[in-house]
C-alpha cells in the first residue's frame, strides 16, 4: 500500500466549544446538609467540515438536585477537529462515534470536574464510558425503530 493510500487519522485541534455553569439557588443551596443526587447525560455528534476534516463534539450535562431544587447544572461541549483520509466508508461511523469520543472523553471529564469545583461543590468524576457499546446499542435501536415503521 503506497503512502498516499494508507489510512490517515490525526487530531488537528481539541477545544472546549461550549461551557455553561448554573447555580440557580446560590447562596442558600450551600447551606443544605443533604447530599445532591447527580444525573449525567451525554451525547456526541460529528459534522464534516470538508472531504477529510470532521468536527466531533462530545457534550456532557451534569445536574445535581437536592430535593426539588437544582444545586448546579454544568454542561460542557468538548470538541475536536480530526483529519481522516483513505478510511473505508464503512469504518467512518465507528471512527467518528467510538474513536473520536474516546479521545475527547478525558478532556470533557476534566472540564466538568473543574467547573463543578469552581462552582463551589465537590468534584464530579465521570466514570469511564464504553462508546463502542453505546454505538451498537444506538444501531440496534435505529434498526428496531425502522422495523417498527415498516408496513407488515
Amino acid at each position: 500500500m503506497s503512502e498516499q493510500e494508507a489510512p490517515v487519522f490525526s487530531i488537528e485541534k481539541l477545544y472546549v466549544k461550549d461551557l455553561s455553569v448554573e447555580v440557580p439557588h446560590a447562596p442558600a443551596i450551600f447551606l443544605e446538609q443533604n447530599a445532591p443526587e447527580i444525573t449525567i447525560q451525554m451525547q456526541s455528534g460529528a459534522e464534516a467540515l470538508n472531504e477529510e476534516v470532521f468536527e466531533v463534539v462530545l457534550t456532557v450535562t451534569a445536574t445535581a438536585r437536592i430535593g426539588e431544587q437544582t444545586a448546579f447544572l454544568v454542561e460542557a461541549a468538548q470538541a475536536g477537529i480530526f483529519r481522516v483520509r483513505n478510511v473505508p466508508q464503512e469504518d467512518m461511523n465507528p471512527l467518528l462515534s467510538i474513536g473520536c469520543p474516546n479521545i475527547l472523553f478525558p478532556y470533557v471529564r476534566e472540564v466538568i470536574s473543574d467547573a463543578v469545583i469552581r462552582a463551589g461543590f465537590a468534584p464530579v468524576i465521570l466514570q469511564p464510558v464504553n462508546f463502542e457499546t453505546l454505538y451498537f446499542q444506538r444501531l440496534e435501536q435505529e434498526r428496531a425503530a425502522a422495523a417498527a415503521q415498516t408496513p407488515q
